[in-house]
């Protein structure tokens, strides 16, 4: 147990989801954290959303209903209310597992030089069913590397966790001009300032769902807006030249028979960290397996 619980902010922006909102904000709630700063932003929804807010509005640090120009200024503004230590956000039909803000608040207790931290790759179904896909390890750990030369899937943002220092160093804003991508580009602008450490605990996971879901419908989108933004950063002080080292690198390893030479290298020329790995005895540690 913790002798000191530091204040967790959580974001959830909401428009029109009450099928599913009460169990987003119970999945935070629930779980009895005992310095939570919990922030709902809706966007003036015309369904039940606001009577499940209601229901929870004495357990909230803070809510509000009005119009707004879509998710990221939903997050906007919900940020910039914020003064937890450690920040996050999730959107109104995903949901975190047990205990994870207790977990992610002794994480960031045991490692204090490691400012953001992503959990297991999870997800759950439209009847909130837990379950993952995909056995590749290396997709559920990240470099900068990695990301500019959009290797893998993505960065999970339901599990994604951060320290108010990072977010300030950053600039403390959500990219309000973009439409789809702008979690990636806060990622690319965290990384100007440290690793993504991940971990193989379960923090938080993606609902898969029927209905409009961007990340689903509109991938091509999200894709061709991401890969400006990596462009915009490749171009910051000699970023482009490293680059183009690693992609050769990287080349150059597929041509390697022996499998751990291969990935060797090539993690080594991603700069990739260590994962975070749980002890059965309740302890935490860097592996690089």
């Amino acid at each position: 147990m913790l002798e000191k619980y530091p204040k967790i902010t959580v974001i959830t922006p909401s428009f029109n989801q009450g099928a599913y909102l009460e169990h987003t904000i119970t999945s935070i709630l629930n779980q009895g954290y005992p310095n939570l700063e919990y922030i709902v932003i809706d966007g003036g929804s015309t369904d039940h959303s606001i009577e499940i807010i209601k229901k929870y509005e004495h357990l909230l640090t803070y809510w509000v209903s009005e119009k707004d120009k879509g998710l990221y200024h939903a997050l906007q503004k919900g940020f910039s209310r914020s003064t937890g230590e450690i920040m996050c956000w999730i959107n109104s039909d995903d949901m975190h597992h047990r205990r994870s803000l207790m977990t992610i608040a002794e994480l960031f207790k045991d490692f204090p030089d490691i400012n953001w931290i992503m959990g297991k790759n999870t997800f759950y179904d439209e009847q909130g069913r837990e379950f993952i896909y995909g056995t590749n390890m290396f997709n559920e750990r990240w470099s900068k590397w990695k990301m500019y030369d959009q290797d893998g899937e993505y960065i999970q943002q339901e599990s994604v966790f951060w320290r108010r220092s990072l977010w300030e160093k950053s600039g403390a804003y959500i990219d309000t001009n973009l439409s789809l991508a702008s979690d990636a580009e806060l990622w690319l602008r965290f990384f100007r300032h440290d690793q993504l450490y991940s971990t193989e605990l379960l923090l938080s996971g993606f609902r898969f769902r029927s209905g409009i879901q961007k990340s689903k419908d509109q991938r091509e989108e999200y894709i061709a807006e991401l890969s400006t933004v990596i462009q915009r950063e490749l171009s910051i002080g000699n970023t482009r030249a490293y680059f183009r080292f690693m992609r050769f690198m990287k080349f150059f390893a597929k041509l390697i028979p022996l499998f751990k030479l291969k990935s060797k290298i090539t993690m080594k020329v991603m700069a990739m960290p260590p994962k975070i790995v749980y002890n059965p005895d309740g302890t935490y540690r860097f592996s690089w397996k």
